[in-house]
């Protein structure tokens, strides 16, 4: 199942461009969403829920289905001529498995010809010679496939099927003679965390464009994965440890999904001296941990839309709403937008505008979406409101 449902990432992989500031695929598309908040960066769009797969972290508990519901071709071509009036973000044809759609390539080119930037997620299982240049062709610019361990036992365990790393890396192979370029995703978990400087060895061989590890929010059948979650001091010590990285690796290597990276990045750099600019830092200088809401969103297959594919509330529904009417005018993305009102530290903390907390992680531990990050140690200087 794509990472956010994400390349950029989570139901499959998440392909994200670098999921653009801070998801999967690099900068994205700017421009202001006409009489409102500006227009949306990255869009994770799950085409399809049906998978051949049955991974344990999956938030869509996605299998080979049937889904009813699924929008019909027209009704995505509308949804990209609507969401083309807003900008140009960054699009991840998402899923399920999005090439278990027959009319992918059709929805890829569409968005191409209009001017967005076509990015996909698929499991890598199906990605043979002949589909990976007919995505090339249909101009979608980046892949983004999952890889949970460094060999086939820890990443097949993973995904429940046996062959799965085998299938992933032959995908990566189909997809590089294609000059299609990709990224490599892995959702991290205390069972694999040990295997992260494999992993990412293993995306720097293969010649990804990036490696982006996604910290569990524990949706779908990552709930069975609760107990394997990182504790907050191991989210910590983990992404210290990408930080340690940026310098050395010759691929983009940035946490998804692990909000309080940008807090560590700062404290980090003001400790070494280091201002935090697009010159020293890339694209994370100007990248914003949690962007749902904000810079980005998650339409469902059924053209529902969240703030992102890990937080399960109904924001707008695209079968009755434009998607700029869902975007302009929902009353949970207004209130994503309002850092000064979330609950707790997160409200306070002096790296709100940077970080903004785990938003689905605090909804699946407290109820509450606007409750502080649960998974992050950090004390605010400033007071409690």
């Amino acid at each position: 199942m794509a990472e956010h449902g994400h390349p950029g990432g989570p139901a499959g992989g998440h392909p994200g461009g670098s999921h653009p500031g801070g998801h999967p695929h690099g900068s994205a598309g700017s421009g202001d969403a006409t009489g409102g908040y500006p227009a949306p960066r990255l869009i994770a769009w799950e085409v399809t829920r049906k998978c051949g797969l049955s991974c344990r972290h999956c938030r869509a508990a996605a299998n080979k289905g049937p889904y009813p519901g699924e929008l019909s071709t027209e009704k995505c071509f509308q949804v990209i001529d609507e969401i083309a009036e807003l900008g140009k973000p960054i699009v991840i044809l998402t899923g399920g498995d999005p090439m278990l759609r027959e009319n992918i390539y059709e929805i890829a080119r569409y968005g191409t010809e209009k001017g967005l930037k076509m990015v996909m997620s698929p499991c890598g299982t199906l990605l043979n010679e002949e589909n990976a240049q007919k995505l090339k062709d249909a101009g979608i610019e980046r892949i983004s496939i999952s890889i949970d361990g460094a060999n086939a036992e820890t990443h097949d365990d993973f995904r429940r099927v046996p062959g799965a790393f085998d299938e992933a890396i032959k995908g990566i192979e189909n997809a590089k003679k294609a000059g299609l370029e990709f990224q490599i995703n892995t959702t991290v978990t205390k069972v694999n965390l040990a295997e992260l400087p494999d992993i990412l060895k293993l995306a720097i061989d293969l010649g990804a464009a990036a490696f982006h590890p996604f910290l569990l929010v524990p949706t779908g059948r990552g709930k069975e994965l609760a107990a394997q979650e990182l504790s907050p001091e191991q989210y910590e010590e983990t992404l210290n440890w990408v930080y340690d990285q940026r310098e050395i690796v010759p691929l983009h290597f940035k946490p998804t999904c692990a909000p309080h990276y940008y807090r560590i990045l700062r404290q980090r750099a003001h400790a070494e001296g280091k201002k935090v600019t697009p010159e020293e830092f890339g694209m994370d200088a100007r990248a914003k941990g949690c962007l749902g809401g904000q810079g980005f969103c998650f339409i469902s297959y059924k053209g529902e839309v969240q703030i992102c594919g890990f937080l399960d509330v109904k924001c707008g529904d695209l079968n009755e709403q434009s998607f700029g009417e869902v975007w302009n005018e929902s009353k949970v993305f207004k209130q994503m937008r309002d850092l000064d009102n979330y609950h707790g530290r997160c409200g306070y903390c002096e790296y709100r505008r940077f970080c903004g907390g785990c938003r689905a992680r605090a909804f699946e531990l407290t109820g509450d979406y606007l409750a502080e990050e649960p998974y992050c140690v950090y004390e605010p200087k400033a007071k409690a409101k």
